[in-house]
């Protein structure tokens, strides 16, 4: 994490949470951050669909910004179960993560699923935080660094910045198993990305991208990732959902 680059710690809270504990979660984190008059760190928490405006309103005024988990590619038309960029927008969330690893594995998309709904996001008006990875069988089998590579190239959408886009390094074996990459392998995956970046974007714009840490980032480690200098930030899942450990790794990034 560089002086240049202002940290972003974002939740993804998943499908967890109803009315009553949200509404908690989101408030307690907005009274925290009302206190800071120049916060160090840019905070977004992510709450499932249905929560968006529960937690939109819960936040309102205090600088934690709102995002959504997903989106769909159209403005609007008959797409049953999904939500367009543009009412995600008018709800409030100033971001949307797209390709998380549970969207790839779970409902099967693909790098250029994950382009779309980058730029749609970004058409929005919104932010884009694009997941890519690898998971334990490609790191065992050597392929970390270009299954990264890879994602990245056919993930990042047309017209990415550093204000537009975010992206998220989450090793697919760390996610909610309790297993976090060493600090080294950390910086070696996001220099890798950074270097690949420049090669896409330009080098003056790669410096300025933010890429998150994306795997079981919590209290007890976040401050020895945070200090890396390509680590900007995390995509928290599970310490997300209890809001003494989210700030304490917001802190963390101070």
């Amino acid at each position: 994490m560089t002086a240049s680059r202002r940290p972003m710690i974002a939740g993804n809270w998943k499908m967890n949470g109803l009315k009553t504990d949200s509404r908690k979660l989101a408030s307690g984190l907005a009274r925290r951050m009302k206190k800071l008059k120049k916060p160090a760190f840019e905070m977004v928490i992510c709450p499932p669909f249905p929560l968006i405006g529960l937690a939109g309103e819960a936040i309102k005024g205090s600088g934690v910004k709102l995002g959504a988990q997903n989106c769909h590619t159209a403005v609007s038309g008959a797409h049953t179960g999904d939500t367009s960029p543009e009412l995600l927008k008018n709800m409030g969330c100033k971001y949307v993560i797209v390709g998380h690893s549970e969207r790839r594995s779970d409902h099967g998309e693909k790098d250029t699923d994950v382009k779309a709904k980058a730029e749609a996001a970004i058409t929005a008006g919104m932010g884009a935080i694009v997941c890519i990875g690898e998971t334990l069988k490609q790191r065992e089998s050597g392929r970390a660094m270009s299954v990264n590579r890879k994602q990245l190239q056919g993930s990042l959408p047309e017209g990415a910045n550093a204000k537009n886009t975010v992206i998220a390094y989450e090793p697919v074996w760390a996610i909610g198993t309790g297993k976090v990459a060493t600090p080294e392998q950390a910086q070696d995956i996001h220099a890798v990305i950074r270097t690949e970046l420049a090669k896409l974007i330009g080098d003056t714009e790669a410096q300025k991208m933010r890429i998150l840490y994306g795997g079981s980032m919590k209290p007890g480690n976040a401050s020895e990732l945070l200090a890396l200098p390509d680590v900007d930030g995390g995509l928290i899942g599970g310490a997300a959902l209890n809001a003494d450990d989210f700030w304490a790794i917001a802190e963390a990034a101070t």
